[in-house]
Parts: structure tokens; sequence; C-alpha cells
């Protein structure tokens, strides 16, 4: 008879549940690992001190700088964008928003010339940095985080380094 063989049944069971067990761990710390590695700003808050709001932000895998924020007060996932000149939002977000859709446009995207409707933003806020009263576009075809553009990012300093973008804001109290 084999080591097997001369086990209980509960035996083998307990040692069939303790496999199962350590892959179920191991599945999900390789799928922990993975979302981190597409997005490790997840909760990023930033501090304001001395006059001075900072956000330091990790680039992704892909090269991509990702951070949680809100809109009008719900949370969303930027991608921040210095090609795009307004913040843009995929058609699902919008509605899930009650976004109106204030007059249609044309703009031109990385794939082309495509449609969109303006709208306007009451809040958007990335860690400690809010600005008010935004336009954006609904673009249908996109799919994917919330394009923040130079509509906001521009009253932004940034330095990029060794695979961080330090964001700075420097308050009334301590300008340049």
């Amino acid at each position: 008879m084999t080591g097997d063989q001369t086990r209980s049944p509960a035996a083998r069971l307990a040692a069939w549940m303790a496999a199962l067990a350590a892959l179920l761990s191991l599945t999900l710390l390789f799928g922990w690992f993975e979302a981190r590695r597409e997005h490790p700003n997840r909760q990023a808050m930033g501090e304001v001190s001395g006059g001075v709001a900072e956000l330091a932000l990790k680039q992704n895998h892909a090269g991509h700088y990702l951070a949680d924020g809100t809109i009008n007060g719900r949370a969303v996932t930027f991608m921040l964008d210095t090609g795009a000149t307004s913040i843009a939002i995929p058609a699902d977000l919008a509605r899930e928003l009650n976004l109106p859709r204030l007059a249609p446009v044309t703009v031109q995207t990385a794939n082309g010339l495509t449609e969109g409707w303006l709208t306007r933003l009451d809040e958007v806020a990335l860690g400690p940095f809010r600005e008010y009263d935004l336009r954006a576009v609904i673009q249908p075809e996109y799919e994917g985080e919330v394009l923040l553009g130079m509509n906001f990012l521009r009253t932004l300093d940034w330095v990029q380094r060794d695979r961080t973008l330090l964001l700075r804001r420097y308050t009334s109290e301590n300008t340049r």
C-alpha cells in the first residue's frame, strides 16, 4: 500500500483542502500584485504643508499615471493625459453621473477624429487638488479611465523623475 492509501478519507480530504487553500491564496496574491502593477496609486491622498499641496504618483507597468479621484463627488479612476485639452469621459460613466450633453463636438484623439458631447463638471478632485466648473467631453466610443486633461493639469506644477510624477500647487500664502 502506498502512503496515500493508508490515510483515512478525512486525512486525504484535509490534504486536498490545504492544497486548494494554498492555491487560492497564491491566486489572490498574484491578482493583488497584478492590480497593483496596473494601478499603483489607489487612494492617493497627497499632503498639504506650508502652503504647498503635493501628490506623488507612481507610473504603472505601461508607463501611465493612474490615480483615483472624484467627479461631482463620485469615485473615478483618472489617467493623466497631457495631450488632452480637456477631461474626456466615457459615455457609460457620463450616464451614471447624469451629465448633460450640452453641444455636439468633433474631437481629435489618438485614433483620429471622433464625435462627442461637451458637458460641464461641478467639481473634479485628485488628492489635495480641486477644480470647479470644468469643461469636459463625453466620448461615446471611448472605454476606460477618465482622461484628466490639461484644463485640470495646467493649474499644477509637475516634475517627473524615476517613474514618479510629483504634482504640486502653491497656495496664495506661498507663491513662487
